[in-house]
């Protein structure tokens, strides 16, 4: 116990000097808001006239979902860049040279990207609902939802934090985040329903984690877009999907990353 309560305060000590970035880089914070932002206004109000929402409703509030779950995807971007920088200025090495847990590194990363995330989700809560969108479930099933992304993000931070410890070099992340997170994205249920798309498409889309995250959004915040016409298992099963592929993910990206990170410098 004593050295759970020790590794504890070496994390929160992590997670300060992570935080202590953020706090003076702001404008890394809003690069980051530009793209959802930008999908929202684009999507929202110069194509979303043209878009179809299966079971009706608002087009914008069909979107603001996805675009939750997006910002939490593209993410792991930042993530992956400072942690590339600290392995590439030796920071990592200093700090695994210190009489501190030497889960606190990443443990820290995580937790600091978990406080950075529920930051950035309640600015975009905020613009979502200056742009006209709403829940109509209830307070409870509203941060249940939230929860729900959140996850998401933690799963994104440990892959972000892998593929940082991975790159020899920072300038070398973009190249390999937008490749993956791009499929993601375009293969998903944030701009069109599944059903709408070819039938293979639509059968891939529905099992994405991305898509998995935003349809139990849409289906918790009471939005329309909840698959009225499809009867497949994981429309019918969004929120046990948006819980399962977290976890999932995690359990293959945390291990990598700890393995990574102890065979660093060796």
């Amino acid at each position: 116990m004593r050295k759970l309560r020790l590794a504890a305060a070496d994390s929160w000590v992590m997670t300060g000097r992570n935080m202590a970035h953020v706090v003076r880089s702001p404008e890394e914070i809003g690069i980051y808001f530009m793209l959802p932002i930008t999908f929202v206004l684009v999507f929202g109000y110069v194509f979303g006239s043209g878009m179809q929402v299966p079971d009706g409703g608002n087009y914008r509030e069909f979107l603001l979902p996805g675009v939750f779950a997006m910002t939490m995807l593209y993410g792991m971007g930042a993530t992956a860049t400072s942690v590339a920088h600290d392995a590439q200025r030796g920071v990592v090495d200093r700090f695994r040279s210190l009489p501190i847990a030497r889960s606190a590194l990443l443990t820290g990363r995580s937790v600091a990207d978990l406080f950075r995330a529920l930051l950035e989700m309640t600015v975009l809560l905020v613009c979502g609902l200056l742009v006209g969108w709403t829940w109509h479930r209830g307070v409870g099933y509203a941060l249940l939802a939230v929860a729900l992304v959140l996850a998401l993000r933690m799963a994104m931070t440990w892959i972000g934090i892998f593929v940082g410890l991975l790159v020899p070099n920072p300038d070398t992340v973009g190249t390999i985040i937008f490749p993956m997170a791009f499929p993601l994205t375009a293969v998903s249920n944030v701009f069109v329903a599944p059903e709408l798309m070819p039938g293979w498409l639509g059968t891939v889309s529905e099992w994405n984690p991305l898509s998995a995250t935003v349809a139990a959004m849409r289906e918790l915040f009471g939005n329309p877009g909840l698959a009225g016409a499809s009867t497949s298992w994981p429309a019918e099963n969004a929120v046990l999907l948006a819980i399962a592929w977290p976890l999932v993910l995690v359990a293959v990206f945390a291990p990598l990353a700890v393995r990574r990170y102890q065979r660093l410098s060796r």
